[in-house]
């Protein structure tokens, strides 16, 4: 199984492992922003001592993490399990921290999940359940039911936009990413076309993509995809979410016993509900119970890609929740 990792050592007194995982249509150069201030947070006006030694692989299938030799059932739990092998037996660490968004949150979420005694504690992006993908219906995110009648207007128009920001990739490529992948892997105009909308209508970008994006940006992520033709295993890892159900290690609660922070960002509130009401909405549902949290934080600003888009906000956010964990 082909892993690309890039490896940044800490500067500090006692520097801890730190795995990050993308998602899609992310791919590793995501976390740019961020691995240098929390390898050498002293160069960066923070505190030495919370300096790690980060490690951020391409997720089996996406950019240099190619091919998929004779693993066409590559999913989130399986991914997890490569990264602890990758960690303990390959680099050799006794403990690590690990973070993620996107579906590098699942595999995040798995690893506290799974693995909890030997991670130190894990940051993510979204406080999704790791069985988000199982069932039949796991590409609506509705689960198949009509919006309510009586909403406020702004409630219904907010439920309606994030079912058009999201609906349409996640019944693509959770019921037929192999004939999509055909036409997105035959033409870089048609691949640049799939990934774009979900940049452009997933950031927090206030209508202008080139002030999260700049082109250079958007061509650097898109050849990324292009050059290991991975538009196609990417895109399957959904199918294989479904088709490979999550299933529990243990029946302990929460699920997640890793110490838990999360970052949540204004942009992707549920409809109906505050920034200031954000956490407690969490807490309340049936997510909230799944995971140890230790550190929940929402800000305002910041879209889908939150390392990239408030890189410093999400690095201050990790630190709070690996603090007093080492």
């Amino acid at each position: 199984m082909p892993v690309h990792f890039m490896r940044k050592p800490g500067t500090g007194p006692r520097p801890i492992p730190l795995i990050l995982t993308h998602g899609w249509p992310w791919t590793f150069w995501h976390w740019s922003k961020v691995v240098d201030p929390l390898a050498d947070p002293g160069a960066y006006g923070g505190d030495p001592a919370d300096a790690f030694e980060v490690i951020v692989p391409s997720f089996p299938g996406f950019g240099f993490s190619t091919p998929l030799p004779d693993h066409p059932d590559m999913n989130f739990w399986k991914v997890a399990d490569l990264w602890h092998t990758l960690m303990t037996k390959t680099l050799g660490h006794r403990r690590y921290a690990a973070a993620g968004c996107d579906v590098g949150a699942l595999v995040t979420g798995q690893l506290g999940h799974k693995y909890a005694d030997e991670l130190y504690a894990i940051h993510i992006g979204s406080g999704q359940k790791l069985s988000m993908f199982n069932g039949d219906r796991a590409w609506d995110l509705s689960g198949g039911q009509p919006i309510p009648d009586g909403l406020p207007d702004d409630v219904h128009a907010r439920i309606v936009a994030l079912d058009r920001r999201f609906a349409v990739h996640l019944a693509a490529h959770v019921l037929d990413p192999g004939t999509l992948a055909y036409g997105l892997s035959d033409s870089p105009a048609g691949m640049l076309a799939w990934i774009l909308r979900r940049w452009a209508n997933w950031s927090d970008n206030g209508g202008d993509l080139e002030s999260v994006f700049t082109r250079d940006d958007l061509l650097t992520h898109a050849t990324i995809y292009w050059v290991g033709n991975s538009i196609g295993t990417s895109i399957r890892t959904y199918a294989n979410n479904n088709r490979y159900p999550w299933t529990p290690s243990h029946d302990r609660r929460p699920a997640v016993e890793a110490p838990t922070g999360i970052t949540f960002i204004g942009y992707e509130n549920p409809p109906g509900v505050t920034t200031d009401g954000r956490v407690a909405h969490f807490l309340a549902s049936e997510r909230g119970g799944w995971y140890n949290h230790v550190n929940l934080t929402v800000h305002e600003r910041g879209g889908h890609f939150i390392p990239w888009e408030i890189p410093d906000l999400w690095v201050d956010d990790l630190r709070r929740t690996l603090r007093g964990r080492r």
